[in-house]
């Protein structure tokens, strides 16, 4: 059979679903490559992640469509999820992609996880998501502490030839001495990365980011997501990480349930906070409005 992929977002990160799909296809002698609408295929297979991705029109009406940009809820079937990704689809990427985890405790209104995947629950051995090849793991688990399975899993990499990253962020919440001490320990490929989507979630990740600095984290190595949909609350957030050292990154509010983006002037927001160099020496949202208007 020849199968053709389709990764509608079209983003630099790889899709793990298509790479599992590929390598279930290809250990049963079918033949795989990137969906060329000029070309004839058995089977197509697209997976869309964003709701405001465009449809391509050219795809053919049986493509099997999935992700939640598709609004499919699903998961792939257990003999495909089992596979050891096709790294061949993305020859670029150096690094492994994967989850420890599966679903979240929380049920924050903005995030679809929840739905898709339920409470948490243990999922993978991290010795099953490493590349033989390479020793980058970026981790995409939804909250990663909020499992004991996944806090001894992170333990269970210490001292070990691998650098981590858990691109989702860790909670806050949950880390407590011994936590920020396995934080400490590991070895990351990228920042350390948290969450303080509201005002409340603030004094939470300023006093995590002093514990962990007990332990020798400095505070610029923290990256903390900042879920923007109120700008003076967003504002807020931004200045007070920046003069304690760490680094806020706005993500403008988008309504994927209904389809809505973010406003123009979140969009603004997110070029002052997330252009560091701008962030640094313009001080406030009002003076970078003022200046980009000179």
């Amino acid at each position: 059979m020849k199968i053709g992929l389709h990764d509608a977002d079209k983003t630099s990160f790889p899709n793990l679903a298509l790479m599992k799909i590929s390598a279930w296809h290809k250990q049963s002698g079918d033949s795989v490559e990137w969906w060329n609408p000029l070309e004839q295929y058995d089977t197509v297979y697209s997976s869309k992640v964003f709701t405001f991705t465009e449809e391509d029109p050219y795809l053919p009406e049986n493509t099997i469509k999935g992700g939640i940009g598709y609004g499919a809820y699903d998961n792939l079937p257990e003999e495909i999820d089992r596979m050891f990704p096709d790294y061949s689809l993305y020859p670029d990427v150096n690094y492994a992609i994967g989850y420890l985890t599966r679903g979240c405790i929380r049920k924050c209104p903005w995030c679809i996880v929840p739905k898709k995947e339920g409470y948490i629950k243990p999922y993978r051995y991290w010795t099953e998501i490493v590349r033989p090849d390479k020793r980058d793991i970026v981790f995409m688990d939804n909250n990663i502490l909020a499992a004991d399975y996944g806090i001894e899993q992170m333990e269970q990499m210490i001292g070990q030839n691998v650098r981590v990253d858990f691109n989702q962020g860790l909670d806050a919440r949950l880390i407590t001495p011994e936590v920020a001490e396995i934080i400490s320990r590991l070895k990351w490929c990228n920042l350390i990365r948290m969450a303080a989507d509201t005002d409340i979630m603030l004094d939470t990740v300023i006093e995590k980011i002093k514990l962990l600095e007990k332990y020798g984290v400095k505070s610029w190595r923290i990256f903390v997501y900042v879920l923007t949909t109120d700008i003076e609350s967003a504002e807020r957030r931004c200045i007070t990480l920046r003069d304690i050292g760490a680094n806020p990154f706005a993500q403008p509010y988008r309504d994927f349930t209904n389809n809505i983006g973010p406003t123009e002037e979140q969009k603004q927001f997110a070029r002052w906070v997330n252009r560091k160099w701008i962030f640094k020496r313009v001080k406030t949202f009002a003076e970078y409005k003022r200046r980009r208007t000179q």
